[in-house]
């Protein structure tokens, strides 16, 4: 069995770490929260696209030009039907219609100490989990789960957990041997690891308790 270090685990290694692609800074367009004005924005933004006036749009649409600017405009709420038929005149996808339309965006936040102590299903005797937060379906189609977990002396060793998605692991207090597949790595305090978490993996050795660390688990919705 090898034990390994994050900076073991490098040693020796020089690596070109490429620039991430995604701009943290990098602003949408501001989004409109009423949904009948994202409608009718959309509508008419795609219609002057296409080249067409309103009595063109409300000619091949099967509307009245009245009807349509009323939508244009925001002022009345379409159905799914009128919707469908103005999708199928602007040759676009109903989605594209609801696409500058603001949906509300979660967060949560926890204070200290007060995170809900949970079981998870598998969860080995003595692990003490504290859910951190949770949001639930949500557009970028992922789940996060973030756990404060603390080991004690009553804690099982065993590396048993497999789950699908990703997990990163970031050490605060103690020292344990924590197996990934069939490699253990040494966690210290400020020690992280990010692993595929449909490997076996989990704390195999106690060294130093008792020992605390976030544990971040992320997978499809």
């Amino acid at each position: 069995m090898s034990i390994k270090s994050p900076a073991q685990e490098t040693a020796g290694t020089k690596r070109k770490v490429k620039a991430l692609s995604q701009d943290p800074h990098a602003v949408r367009d501001v989004r409109e929260k009423n949904l009948e004005v994202a409608i009718g924005r959309q509508v008419r933004e795609l219609r002057k696209r296409h080249r067409m006036t309103g009595a063109d749009l409300a000619t091949k649409a099967g509307l009245s030009v009245g009807m349509l600017s009323k939508i244009e405009n925001g002022v009345i709420s379409p159905s799914l039907h009128t919707l469908q038929v103005l999708a199928n005149a602007l040759s676009v996808p109903l989605l594209q219609l609801f696409s500058g339309f603001e949906e509300t965006r979660g967060a949560m936040h926890v204070k200290s100490g007060e995170g809900v102590e949970i079981e998870r299903e598998g969860t080995r005797a003595g692990h003490n989990y504290q859910l951190l937060g949770h949001i639930g379906s949500n557009e970028s189609g992922v789940v996060v789960e973030p756990y404060m977990i603390t080991l004690t002396t009553e804690s099982d060793r065993f590396p048993v957990f497999q789950h699908e998605g990703i997990e990163m692991i970031y050490m605060l207090e103690g020292i344990v041997d924590y197996r990934h597949g069939e490699t253990t790595y040494r966690l210290e305090p400020g020690d992280s690891l990010l692993f595929d978490s449909d490997a076996p993996h989990g704390p195999e050795g106690l060294i130093e308790l008792p020992a605390r660390f976030l544990s971040i688990i992320t997978y499809p919705q």
